[in-house]
């Protein structure tokens, strides 16, 4: 018999609900708040409280709401709050019940303005030191790179530092006028502790966003941009390190800073770093070699060899270099000597006497200089040489390979997290998205990977290095998955197990 049903009145009380059992256990957010401590931003933001006045919404929950705000891409705080009461899971995890008061969305731009940058950067190294805990970092090799996002400005607010400045000189006395008078700050203004930021373009500025810069990008026109840098780990690719820049910041300048952050976070040094041609300096080259890395970076000026104005010139591996003269010997059989010694750059130029090049019948396949050509040859070059090599093994062209698949795939998992578009303005607040962003990333892989409730697999494997004995096929699979406890339930599925016997897997 079909049912049908009544226009009933709804009730007055539901005694028979709890937010805890509505909540699935597999559900990503039960996970989450199983495996990641929010109370550590007590200590952490302590001293940037009063002890008298009204009293604040705890910290865990504003941090489990600008949590919730990137994990679901939430568009505006204001939708944030006008969703919580509209999701059970989201009530639960806030430790809300139904009938709780949800509080104003201006809760959370007056706590980043009280925070700073530091709170939210404590929780991002948290998260990666518990990759690390659970196994998910190998440490050993780093992949770099970077990516362009949207500022949140208008195009059309971009005017010229000169029409700009008398803004400023206004600006600068309402600022002198308010601070006269001492009082509370209110609003999402400027951090107690402002990150240093690059100056934004010579000639021009946003009167929105002064922070980004005007950046042009593919075949689209100029527009307002940020640049977010990224170190990658080989293991399972979760983000140790990650800074945030102007648009205009050359990526080369900011390869050590991100391998100096991810020894920090992870406490282990890489032994290779792998990123693209845009690296590939001579400073990020001596300086690898300094610190004992293998720099598997290809060369810009090999690059930039045989293309544009340097089309069908001979390139410096024509030139022999001679020890014992200390002179190099070109094509046609002339001796180029030291002429001129840059200090700032530690290199010294090699040229032929005056008039000699220009008689030259192989001038044209030289140089496009009338002066003639000229050889820089850096102090260091021995050691530059021997990085430049390693760049070319078989080994770095594989790694460089990988890092366009990899770093790719980092980028593209962000978008679904809001990561090609700045949700506020002003660099402090970027670098807050983006510690948010890849500190949601690495929650996901250590959901992913981490199967069993508050323990990680890769937690097993220094009890083989304490001494533990394992049999053959224990080995075996500690090739495979890394994990010796994940053994018995892999061991279970018959496709494995009928590998593992006939010897197919090694």
């Amino acid at each position: 018999m079909m049912g049908f049903q009544s226009d009933q009145q709804p009730k007055l009380f539901y005694p028979s609900i709890h937010l805890e059992q509505r909540i699935h256990e597999s559900h990503a957010l039960r996970r989450i708040k199983s495996r990641v401590d929010f109370d550590f931003i007590y200590d952490e933001v302590r001293d940037r409280y009063g002890i008298k006045g009204n009293v604040s919404v705890p910290p865990p929950v504003i941090l489990r709401m600008m949590l919730l705000l990137v994990l679901y891409n939430v568009r505006s705080e204001r939708e944030l709050m006008n969703t919580i009461p509209l999701r059970l899971d989201w009530l639960w995890f806030l430790g809300y019940d139904l009938d709780s008061e949800i509080p104003n969305h201006s809760v959370l731009s007056k706590a980043r303005t009280r925070w700073g940058v530091e709170a939210f950067r404590c929780f991002f190294e948290r998260i990666v030191w518990q990759c690390v805990q659970a196994g998910l970092v190998d440490g050993t090799k780093l992949f770099v790179d970077s990516s362009l996002i949207e500022a949140d400005a208008s195009n059309n607010s971009v005017v010229s530092r000169a029409a700009f400045e008398p803004y400023l000189v206004k600006g600068c006395r309402e600022l002198e006028a308010r601070l006269e008078e001492p009082q509370e700050a209110s609003g999402d203004d400027e951090p107690p502790e402002t990150p240093k930021s690059g100056a934004a373009n010579k000639r021009h500025v946003s009167t929105t966003d002064p922070d980004a810069s005007v950046v042009r990008q593919g075949k689209g026109g100029p527009s307002l941009k940020y640049k977010i840098h990224r170190a990658v780990d080989v293991g399972c690719e979760v983000i140790t390190a990650t800074e945030v820049t102007t648009g205009e910041t050359n990526e080369a300048h900011r390869l050590l800073p991100l391998v100096e952050q991810h020894s920090r976070n992870t406490e282990q040094a890489a032994g290779v770093v792998v990123a693209d041609t845009k690296y590939g300096t001579v400073d990020n080259y001596l300086a690898c070699h300094d610190r004992g890395l293998r720099a598997h970076i290809p060369d810009i000026k090999r690059s930039q060899d045989n293309s544009g104005r340097r089309k069908g010139i001979f390139p410096e591996e024509a030139f022999q270099y001679n020890p014992e003269t200390d002179s190099y010997r070109c094509p046609a059989g002339q001796e180029l000597k030291a002429r001129r010694h840059h200090v700032k750059r530690q290199a010294v130029d090699y040229l032929c006497a005056r008039g000699t090049c220009s008689a030259c019948a192989l001038m044209s396949q030289c140089t496009t200089s009338k002066a003639g050509r000229s050889i820089k040859r850096h102090l260091r070059q021995a050691e530059l040489d021997r990085m430049r090599t390693r760049a070319r093994s078989a080994l770095a062209r594989q790694d460089i390979r990988t890092r366009q698949h990899l770093m790719e795939r980092s980028f593209a998992r962000a978008t679904r997290y809001g990561f090609k578009q700045a949700r506020w303005r002003r660099l402090w607040r970027v670098q807050i998205q983006e510690y948010l962003t890849a500190a949601v990333q690495n929650m996901m892989i250590l959901l992913r990977h981490v199967k069993e409730r508050g323990s990680a697999c890769g937690m097993c494997l220094p009890a083989a290095a304490a001494g533990a004995t394992f049999g053959p096929l224990d080995r075996i699979f500690c090739g495979i998955a890394s994990c010796v406890c994940c053994l018995r339930s892999y061991f279970s599925i018959p496709a494995c197990r009928g590998k593992l016997e006939r010897g197919l897997v090694h």
